[in-house]
């Protein structure tokens, strides 16, 4: 167990010295704002990667609670003048609801009906968003009011990168303290055999909810803070099929099951497709070929695959 610890609160050391020394070596506030991106990717990620990696539960629908925390600081704010912070809470309490409330009888499918029912619920978040044009904007989308904290007016991605580091930091912290608790022991149970966990006494259907709570949370907060981000918001921009797609090819090509993998997974999605612009019309190309090839060299995921291959395990 000492050692876990130890493993854990070095992880979260090198992340945060790691974020707070990249900004030395950004030239400009694009960098600024791509960091920003990955941070808040990697966030929604590690949510996802709680349910996919750890409980074994799939989803492709889970950038609909991103489109809910979006919206949730857009409509807050300017419908309701609600203050930016609270508004993003209460974006994470109606995600936490709505996935408490679908998730008792989604969750009791498996496999690929499982997907499906997650994908429809993504889909009909999105459709909501579109179509409400007088709350939403409809496809155009909205503004969102800009985070005022002590009388400041938070702008500029570099504000928002450190904004988003801290929340990664966090949300690292707190996944890491979850997946070494009862619950997370529980996860990995219902992972490994759903029949197995139940005859050790492990309640499936609680803990698989609970997890998919906290992933929407987690998702709802990551879409909050890429409003602020962005300050303009559409429903495909946030909580588009393809976003879904998006955040499930991080967690699988990072790793499942792990954190680092997510983040690594979120940083490779973003920062690649920036890179490879230089190639022109190639660019999809090569981030599917370079995808590919990944996932066909690292078949387990980027940092599980180079830890098998570090300590003598093949890939």
């Amino acid at each position: 167990m000492e050692r876990l610890l130890r493993n854990r609160w070095a992880l979260v050391l090198g992340l945060a010295l790691v974020l707070a020394t990249l900004p030395l070596a950004f030239p400009s506030n694009y960098y600024f704002r791509v960091a920003a991106l990955v941070n808040i990717f990697a966030l929604a990620a590690i949510g996802l990667n709680l349910l996919m990696g750890y409980a074994g539960q799939v989803s492709l629908g889970h950038a609909g609670f991103m489109g809910i925390g979006a919206y949730a600081v857009a409509i807050g704010a300017s419908r309701f003048g609600l203050h930016g912070i609270v508004a993003m809470l209460a974006g994470a309490a109606v995600a936490g609801l709505l996935a408490f409330l679908v998730g008792r009888p989604i969750l009791r499918l498996k496999g690929h009906y499982l997907a499906v029912a997650t994908l429809g619920l993504g889909l009909l978040i999105s459709m909501v968003l579109t179509n409400e044009a007088g709350w939403t904007g409809g496809p155009d989308g909205m503004a969102v009011p800009r985070l005022e904290l002590f009388g400041m007016r938070l702008r500029g991605p570099d504000t928002w990168y450190m904004i988003s580091a801290g929340a990664l930091v966090l949300g690292v912290i707190l996944a890491l303290n979850l997946i070494e608790s009862p619950t997370g022991r529980a996860m990995r149970a219902i992972h490994d055999s759903e029949i197995a966990a139940r005859v050790v006494g492990v309640d499936v259907a609680a803990y698989k909810l609970k997890i998919f709570v906290i992933s929407a949370i987690y998702a709802s907060i990551a879409g909050s803070l890429m409003a602020f981000l962005n300050g303009h918001i559409t429903p495909d921009g946030t909580a588009g099929f393809l976003r879904s797609v998006e955040l499930v090819t991080m967690v699988v090509l990072g790793g499942l099951g792990s954190v680092l993998g997510a983040i690594v997974g979120a940083a490779m999605l973003v920062i690649l497709p920036q890179a490879l612009t230089i190639f022109h019309e190639y660019e999809h190309l090569l981030l599917g070929l370079i995808i590919m090839a990944s996932m066909i060299l690292l078949p387990r995921g980027v940092i599980p695959s180079l830890l098998a291959r570090l300590r003598g395990g093949g890939a």
